[in-house]
C-alpha cells in the first residue's frame, strides 16, 4: 500500500475545513456475503441485458479487484474471508484504495439467506470477526505490529425503538469499542432504519434516527469514537440537520437497493449538496450493468461534472460502446424511483 492512501488525505482535508468536492469519498460495499449465502455475490448478465447465473466466489473476487484496480473508489469494504483471498492475490499492492471488512453482522442484515425469517425480529448484535486477527494475523493484540489485513472496518447497529433490544446493540457497541482500542483498530459506524415497522412518518423517522445516532455517541470519548458515520438517507431535512449540528462528524450514506440508474447518481448529488460527504453504495454498483462505468459517473456526479440526467444519459453511452445491453431503456432509467429522492429531485427539475 501507499504512505498515505486517498482516504487519509480525504478525511484530514474534511476535518480541517479544507472539504472541495474531489475530497467526497466514494466506497464499494463488496461485503454482501457477510449477510447472505449464494446469492450475496450478485450475478452475470447475458448479452441481452438479463440476469445470468449467479456469480462463484471466484468470480466475486475478481469483480472485487477490477473496482481496486480502477483506482477510483477510495475503500473496498469486503468480508475478512475475502479479504484474506485478496491479500494472496495482491489486489491492494501499491494501490490507494483502502480495505475494509464489516466488523459484525447484525440480525437485519441476514436478509439474503434464503427462507430465513430472522429479520422479521427487532434486530440483535452479533459479530463473527476477530479484530486482532485481521488487525495484526494474531490470536491476541500485538501494539505496534504492522497491519497485516486493515485496521478499518464498519460496525453497525439499528435502533428498533425497543428498549431491551436497542440497550442490547449499545452493549455490544461499547464491547466492540473497547475490542478495536486494544487493537488498534478504527471503524466507521452503521446505523440502519427501524427493520420493523415503527408508527413515525418520513420526518419524525429522520428525527428519531439523528436522536439515536447522537445520543449514542455522547458518551464516547474522543479517541474511540468513529472515522464518519454510514447512514439511510432519510431526505434532505434529516441529512442536513445531522451534517451540521457537528463539523466533527463525517456523515456518509448508504446505497440501498440497486433502483435506477438516476436512483445511484441522485443519491450522491443530493448527498453532497445536503452535508454528506460519504457514499457507500453495495447493490448500486453491485448489480449494474457495468460496475466500473457506473462508479466513473457516480465519481463525476460528486464531483459536480456532470448532473445525474447527464450522468445516466453518459452511462448508457458507455454501455453502447462495450457493446452491453441495458436492462433499462433510457427513459426508464432516468426516472427516480426511490420515495426519498423524489422531492428534491422534482425540486431541482422546476
Amino acid at each position: 500500500m501507499t504512505a498515505v492512501l486517498r482516504l487519509d488525505q480525504k478525511l484530514q482535508n474534511i476535518r480541517a475545513g479544507r472539504y472541495s468536492r474531489s475530497d467526497f469519498i466514494i466506497a464499494d460495499a463488496k461485503d454482501s456475503d457477510m449477510g447472505s449465502g449464494v446469492g450475496g455475490t450478485g450475478f452475470l448478465r447475458n448479452p441481452d441485458g438479463t440476469q445470468g447465473r449467479r456469480r462463484t466466489r471466484q468470480e466475486f473476487l475478481d469483480a472485487i479487484e477490477a473496482i481496486v484496480r480502477q483506482d477510483v473508489v477510495d475503500i473496498m469494504l469486503v468480508s475478512v474471508s475475502n479479504l484474506d483471498e485478496l491479500h494472496e492475490r495482491g489486489a491492494f499492492d501499491g494501490s490507494a484504495v483502502k480495505p475494509a471488512i464489516r466488523a459484525n453482522e447484525t440480525t437485519d442484515c441476514w436478509g439474503g439467506m434464503r427462507h430465513q425469517r430472522y429479520t422479521q425480529a427487532p434486530s440483535l448484535p452479533f459479530r463473527t470477526a476477530e479484530l486482532s486477527r485481521v488487525r495484526y494475523g494474531s490470536a491476541f493484540p500485538q501494539p505496534g505490529a504492522p497491519v497485516k489485513g486493515t485496521d478499518l472496518g464498519l460496525y453497525s447497529v439499528t435502533f428498533n425503538n425497543d428498549l431491551a433490544a436497542d440497550i442490547e446493540s449499545l452493549e455490544a457497541f461499547a464491547e466492540f469499542r473497547r475490542e478495536a482500542a486494544a487493537n488498534e483498530f478504527k471503524y466507521f459506524y452503521e446505523v440502519f432504519n427501524p427493520n420493523v415497522p415503527l408508527d413515525l412518518d418520513r420526518d419524525a423517522l429522520g428525527e428519531y434516527m439523528n436522536d439515536c445516532i447522537l445520543r449514542s455517541l455522547a458518551g464516547v470519548s474522543k479517541a474511540d469514537r468513529p472515522e464518519f458515520l454510514k447512514i439511510v438517507y432519510n431526505g434532505p431535512k434529516a441529512l442536513e440537520e445531522l451534517a451540521s449540528f457537528d463539523s466533527t462528524l463525517v456523515v456518509g450514506v448508504l446505497g440501498g437497493g440497486a433502483g435506477t440508474a438516476r436512483d445511484t447518481f441522485e443519491l450522491v448529488a443530493q448527498a453532497e449538496k445536503y452535508g454528506a460527504r460519504v457514499a457507500l453504495f453495495g447493490r448500486k454498483i453491485n448489480l449494474a450493468e457495468d460496475p466500473l462505468a457506473m462508479v466513473s459517473m457516480m465519481r463525476q456526479v460528486a464531483d459536480g461534472a456532470l448532473t445525474p440526467d447527464e450522468a445516466v444519459r453518459a452511462y448508457h453511452g458507455e454501455l453502447q460502446k462495450g457493446g452491453l445491453q441495458a436492462a433499462r431503456s433510457l427513459e426508464d432509467d432516468r426516472t427516480v424511483t426511490e420515495a426519498n429522492l423524489k422531492p428534491a429531485a422534482t425540486l431541482r427539475a422546476a
